[in-house]
């Protein structure tokens, strides 16, 4: 089986096509929890951001759902253009989120580690473990 398919080979290869249809109920499976839980952080956004004074993150940077007006896509692929644009939109709105949270709440460095990406918002994080910068940034 071949898991280096690229940027939409499924339209080409015809084999994939039944593995493709049976994965659609656990696809979009996802959905109900995904809205319930973007429900859930527009509260916690909309609430605790104007306490914290934090500025609001503005979703539509992150959520652009423009894909299904192609005339030259199927109306199922109209559907999945949909579907990713909402999905990974979100995901970007809520990391955004939750990063200016962490930046509120915890402003220390995970240790390294092999293979972890840090993300953007930590370059001005105090060091793991760095005692003496956590007092200086923090407590003085």
């Amino acid at each position: 089986m071949n898991f280096l398919l690229k940027n939409m080979d499924y339209i080409k290869n015809k084999k994939r096509h039944f593995f493709d249809i049976i994965s659609l109920p656990i696809i979009f499976s996802v959905f109900i929890p995904m809205a319930i839980f973007d429900i859930w952080i527009e509260i916690y956004h909309r609430t605790c951001f104007v306490l914290y004074k934090l500025r609001y993150v503005k979703r539509s940077d992150y959520i652009k759902i423009d894909r299904q007006k192609l005339n030259y896509l199927k109306w199922y692929q109209k559907i999945g253009c949909v579907y990713c644009g909402y999905a990974n939109g979100l995901a970007g709105y809520w990391t955004a989120i939750a990063g200016q949270t962490e930046q509120y709440w915890c402003g220390i460095m995970h240790k390294q580690s092999r293979g972890f990406h840090s993300p953007e918002h930590h370059k001005d994080f105090a060091k793991y473990g760095d005692k003496e910068e956590f007092i200086d940034k923090y407590i003085k």
